[in-house]
Order: C-alpha cells, then sequence, then structure tokens
C-alpha cells in the first residue's frame, strides 16, 4: 500500500470562523494552529499547505488562565544593542491591537520560521470586533467551546 501524498490540485480549502469570546487562550491557539497545518484533515502532508482559512472574531475578549494575563511576558528587540524590551500580556491585551496576543500564540504553535509556516499564517485573520468581512465566503462556524468544558471561562 502506498503512502498518500497530496499535491495542490488536490488540496480543497475550507472557511472556519471561530467566536473567541471567553475562550481560553491556549486551548484556541492549539486548535486554529491544527486547522492551518491541516492536521484536522484526512488527506493531510506536512510539506504542503493543506489547511483551511481560519476567522477568529471577539480576539479582545480572548481569557487568559491563572495569573497569566499580569504576569506573561512578550519580548521584541528595537535593533539597537540592549534594546530588548517587554511588554505584560495585560498591556497588550488594553492597547490598540489586542489581537496580537492571539496571533502570536499560534504562529509559535506552528513549524518555525519558514515559507510553509508563513503562507499557513496568510490564512488566519483575526478581528478585535464580533464582524469580519469574509461573509462571501460563508465561513462555517466552529462552537469551540462546546468541544471541552475546560475550553471556556
Amino acid at each position: 500500500m502506498k503512502t498518500y501524498s497530496a499535491t495542490p490540485k488536490d488540496i480543497k480549502k475550507e472557511w472556519v470562523m471561530i467566536d473567541a469570546e471567553g475562550i481560553v487562550l491556549g486551548r484556541l491557539a492549539s486548535y486554529v494552529a491544527k486547522v492551518l497545518r491541516g492536521k484536522t484533515k484526512p488527506t493531510f502532508t506536512p510539506n504542503m499547505d493543506c489547511g483551511d482559512n481560519v476567522v477568529i472574531v471577539n480576539a479582545n475578549k480572548i481569557k487568559l488562565t491563572g495569573r497569566k494575563r499580569g504576569k506573561k511576558v512578550y519580548y521584541y528587540h528595537t535593533g539597537y544593542a540592549g534594546g530588548i524590551k517587554e511588554r505584560s500580556a495585560e498591556f497588550i491585551l488594553s492597547g490598540e491591537h489586542p489581537e496580537r496576543v492571539v496571533l502570536k500564540a499560534i504562529e509559535r504553535m506552528l513549524p518555525k520560521d519558514s515559507p510553509l509556516a508563513r503562507s499557513q499564517m496568510k490564512n488566519l485573520y483575526v478581528y478585535n470586533g464580533g464582524e469580519h468581512p469574509h461573509s462571501a465566503q460563508s465561513p462555517k462556524t466552529v462552537d469551540f467551546a462546546s468541544f471541552n468544558e475546560k475550553n471556556a471561562r
């Protein structure tokens, strides 16, 4: 029996929408990374972008468990010597772009900085409010909170 390997003509991308209101960040990021990779499909091929397009709404209403909201630290570098800076999750979530916490969590669960990971991240759309401009694609709504009682707080 031969191992199945998908080719670009075999890949059929779908659209999935998830409402992140009250959802635990790590559990959502883990699930979305699997969908972006295509691991939820029987035709998964590790070297192809065979995942679905994912739309996440209400990203600013995400939940962090424990004391992570104040203690979790995101580092970045300015490019100058000694230019490492840090920001807490609380600072980012209360700032102008709270969707970046969700983006970083998902990005860090994909294969590390590679052309495949970059193409898979282009299939992710994260919005703060409850509205999104992808209604023409008629995304299938996934009730992620009902998968497990620990997914929502």
